[in-house]
């Protein structure tokens, strides 16, 4: 089945291109089954790119999806145009005064490590937002600073800066081969890492109930389950496309940004040649899995969540 997404929103035509089963609208109105129904909170400066990542990895299962997507209420976008917000995004607080319930809700990074939790404008919002989930939202996967500020928010758990950005594409172990979000993982995988900032496993493990999927030696946890809250909480980015890092790492040095290479990521450590994508497929497993999750175990009835 496709993800149902409206049909003159950008990623229609991006994953249509790349042969990403997409519907539109008004054919999925006429399926009688009753479509997932799954948020994006795009915290994230450039919101088409994140939209199509997202929307690449939920589309590629076999349920229809239909994607909805929610911006801070309290916070302007200023890299992505107004027309585009207007059409496509509705304010969380909308969303939260209409009494709409999802079956899953991804809560994506942002560019705002450097500051305390407490000292991002919007996070008394996104305090609601977490709240909101508990009874409105069957599952929710935080991402990256999204991921940081949710087990922030429900267990104290701090984001501690690091010496210098851990940047490529680094190894995981997966620790936990008998979870169904892991189900078809290897025994290790590469997932891409791009942050200022780090969670502690010491911290982590201190708090009942708290499960480290997958981490690495060399940058710490990277995919904590959070049963209790219905929640996954993912530190790194199997979102990125394939020159995503590359993006990054040209608009540091054009900026005479110190930055280093991105670890194991062009061939041979060379930014001349085409990057790599080694994390792909698990990236798809990844959040099939998810999916999957959420349609063996959400109500057909979508008003019975967090009842």
């Amino acid at each position: 089945m496709p993800i149902r997404l409206p049909s003159d929103l950008p990623a229609f035509d991006v994953l249509t291109r790349e042969g990403v089963m997409v519907m539109g609208e008004g054919r999925a109105a006429n399926q009688d089954i009753r479509p997932l129904r799954i948020g994006l909170l795009n915290l994230m400066p450039k919101k088409i790119q994140t939209e199509n990542q997202f929307a690449r990895l939920i589309g590629a299962t076999p349920l229809q999806i239909e994607l909805s997507l929610i911006r801070m209420s309290t916070h302007t976008a200023r890299n992505t145009a107004a027309e585009h917000m207007e059409a496509f995004y509705r304010p969380f607080a909308e969303v939260a005064e209409s009494g709409e319930k999802y079956d899953g809700l991804i809560i994506t990074g942002a560019p705002i490590e450097h500051l305390e939790f407490d000292e991002v404008t919007y996070w008394d919002e996104l305090h609601r937002v977490f709240e909101w989930t508990q009874t409105n939202v069957h599952s929710t996967f935080g991402v990256c600073w999204g991921g940081m500020a949710m087990i922030n928010h429900f267990h104290g758990v701090r984001k501690h800066m690091l010496v210098k950005k851990a940047f490529g594409c680094f190894r995981h172990d997966n620790l936990s081969p008998t979870s169904p979000y892991l189900r078809g993982f290897s025994d290790d995988c590469v997932v891409p890492v791009s942050r200022w900032t780090e969670m502690r496993q010491a911290e982590i493990d201190a708090v009942p109930g708290l499960v480290t999927l997958l981490a690495s030696d060399a940058v710490g946890p990277c995919l904590v389950e959070d049963a209790t809250h219905r929640a996954l909480y993912i530190f790194n980015h199997f979102e990125y496309d394939s020159d995503t890092l590359k993006q990054e790492y040209d608009r540091d040095v054009a900026a005479g940004t110190p930055i280093n290479v991105p670890v194991n990521y062009y061939p041979d450590d060379d930014p001349s040649k085409p990057p790599i994508n080694r994390w792909r497929s698990h990236a798809h497993l990844l959040y099939g899995n998810w999916i999957n999750e959420i349609y063996q175990s959400t109500p057909y009835e979508i008003e019975k969540i967090g009842t």
